[in-house]
């Protein structure tokens, strides 16, 4: 290894260190969500008949084909067990790869550690190589957990590893992506910015490709995954693209590394007003200005996907045209048509997603105690009970937000009219609230835990994904707060279930304000 990269494999280890927890509840959720769609397939779908009417349904379907990619083959069982997680879960593959390379490059940078890291015997590019290295072992070991996942749970060894492969391929991707976004940004919000909407894009690129021009999907690595063809007649070239895509993209970061000084961006960060806004004069204002354009760009994201389900939900019939399918449907949305459990199920399933939102406020909140920037914000009239609730009372307002466009969007979507849903996502906001509160408690108790409230959100998916699987008894279901919320417009509101959750958010959060003002700060 040349004197540029001198140290790296000490700071891959140490980086690897940092993130061993992180890295197995995510890897752990999404090995969980492979292994529950690949043993649930023949409960769904009986027979070969069932498999194939609900791949020619999900086919027929305009707004699914642009959520999920095309199924090339629909008499292919290991293909319509694989359909959601193909595409749409390879996005959440590379942002995996995208939180875990910023962290350590950009972040670093921005928080000084790598200055001091690299004024040792370390060279100039060890942090990036690491960061390279590190994604490089996570998007493999994704991958081949994957790949033995399916084969374990019965699904054909080749068409297994290659969909692995695909995963592996799009996390190298995302490696290299977000290592030109964080020599590009000069902060890692911008980083994050610049990575996201890439991967958005891509994304939204793939879709047009997938429902009406097919030729673009080649331009696109999440159109690369369908067009593998794992399953049938597999075209293992196509594997080389990720590959060599990856590896432009890793030159580049290095290149761009040596055109730019240690903490700064090729694009400079642009300077604010020489007289601030008189709204940042208070805690709650500082902490809407650093959020609002994060939450800006959730709300397009929350409304398209809105859209998208409740576009998908009235053909929910004629894709699970089979007796096992209604059922099990029925089962995760409650009883009643099939399509309010559709819709029911969804809601549910956003509500998980917004909840992220809310958490990234509280770590936010969390970093920059640590990074020292709350001593002082605090050292001024602002109190520590101002401060955590300022950054709490944001994050459970804008997670409100979310659960409102959601409802809205669904609903415009299904052609049910903009306000009918917005009832059943609201239904969600009392379980939302208390995991905030839960990830604020553990922030009060040490700066370090707030990141642990991702493994609460971890946890509840895990347990509504494989829980009925397992057949875990209902006490064990019941300690995700989402199990407590009734599956509206199926089931009719209830209010005393969501006063007590409320109950409990607003004692959470009184404990943790408390708990806040009496430790010392970082």
């Amino acid at each position: 290894m040349t004197d540029r990269h001198r140290g790296a494999r000490l700071l891959l280890a140490r980086d690897l260190r940092v993130d061993l927890r992180l890295l197995v509840l995510w890897i752990g959720a999404l090995s969980l969500l492979v292994l529950a769609s690949a043993v649930s397939i023949e409960t769904l779908y009986p027979d070969a008949k069932d498999r194939i009417q609900a791949a020619a349904g999900l086919n027929n379907s305009p707004a699914t084909v642009a959520l999920y990619g095309p199924i090339i083959d629909e008499s292919s069982v290991g293909e319509l067990a694989m359909t959601k997680l193909t595409v749409l879960y390879a996005f959440i593959v590379a942002l995996l790869l995208m939180v875990v390379v910023r962290r350590h490059t950009r972040g670093e940078e921005e928080s000084g550690r790598t200055e001091l890291v690299v004024a040792t015997a370390v060279g100039r590019s060890a942090p990036l190589t690491a960061a390279l290295m590190l994604g490089a072992l996570v998007s493999s070991v994704t991958g081949l957990l994957a790949a033995v996942i399916d084969v374990g749970g019965g699904l054909p060894v080749t068409g297994s590893f290659l969909f692995g492969a695909s995963w592996a391929g799009i996390g190298l991707v995302a490696t290299g992506l977000t290592a030109v976004a964080c020599q590009l940004s000069a902060s890692s919000r911008a980083c994050a910015g610049i990575a996201s909407a890439s991967l958005g894009v891509l994304y939204l690129v793939r879709a047009v490709a997938d429902v009406s021009i097919g030729w673009l999907g080649w331009l696109t690595p999440f159109g690369w995954g369908t067009r593998l063809q794992a399953w049938h007649e597999p075209r293992w070239w196509v594997l080389g693209l990720y590959a060599a895509l990856a590896g432009v993209l890793a030159l580049a970061a290095y290149a761009l590394r040596e055109r730019r000084d240690l903490g700064s961006g090729l694009w400079p960060a642009r300077p604010g007003r020489a007289t601030g806004s008189p709204r940042l004069g208070g805690a709650t204002g500082l902490v809407w200005r650093l959020d609002r354009a994060a939450l800006g760009w959730w709300t397009l994201a929350v409304a398209a996907m809105g859209t998208l389900f409740g576009l998908i939900a009235p053909g929910v019939e004629d894709m699970l045209d089979s007796d096992a399918g209604r059922r099990i449907i029925e089962q995760i949305g409650g009883t009643g048509k099939l399509e309010d459990a559709m819709l029911a199920a969804v809601i549910a399933v956003s509500a998980v997603t917004v909840t992220c939102f809310g958490l990234m406020v509280v770590v936010r909140a969390a970093n920059d105690e640590r990074d020292g920037r709350a001593e002082l914000l605090m050292s001024g009239p602002t109190s520590r009970w101002t401060a955590f609730l300022a950054a709490t009372l944001t994050a459970l307002g804008a997670v409100v937000w979310l659960l409102v466009v959601v409802g809205i969007t669904m609903g415009l979507g299904a052609g049910r009219g903009p306000w009918t849903l917005v009832p059943a996502a609201l239904a969600q906001a009392p379980a939302v609230a208390v995991v905030v509160a839960a990830a604020a408690g553990l922030w009060s108790l040490r700066v370090t835990w707030a990141a642990a409230g991702w493994g609460i959100v971890v946890f509840c998916l895990v347990l509504e994904a494989v829980g009925g699987l397992l057949e875990l008894p209902d006490w064990v279901l019941g300690v995700s707060p989402y199990a407590h919320v009734p599956a509206i417009p199926v089931e009719s509101a209830d209010p005393v279930g969501a006063a007590v959750l409320v109950a409990i958010a607003v004692g959470l959060l009184v404990a943790a304000a408390g708990r806040f003002r009496s430790r010392d700060l970082g």
